[in-house]
């Protein structure tokens, strides 16, 4: 199983991170979102885990924990 571990997106997709995550069966976000579209896109590679970062206010700090 492969995974892919990002963070600190602050809303921006960086372009390689598509082809970079590609075959992983899982992405885990360790916070700085930045919006939901960036979870959004995520989750169309793989299932997404994130957890919300200092940057992040509401809706993501309530959707998202803390800690995961």
């Amino acid at each position: 199983m492969k995974i892919g571990i990002i963070s600190d997106t602050h809303g921006k997709m960086h372009t390689g991170v598509i082809d970079a995550f590609a075959d992983v069966s899982a992405i885990f976000h360790a916070g700085d979102i930045g919006n939901e579209d960036i979870i959004t896109t995520l989750e169309t590679i793989a299932p997404v885990y994130a957890v919300f970062g200092n940057v992040d206010g509401f809706p993501i700090a309530g959707k998202y924990p803390e800690v995961r």
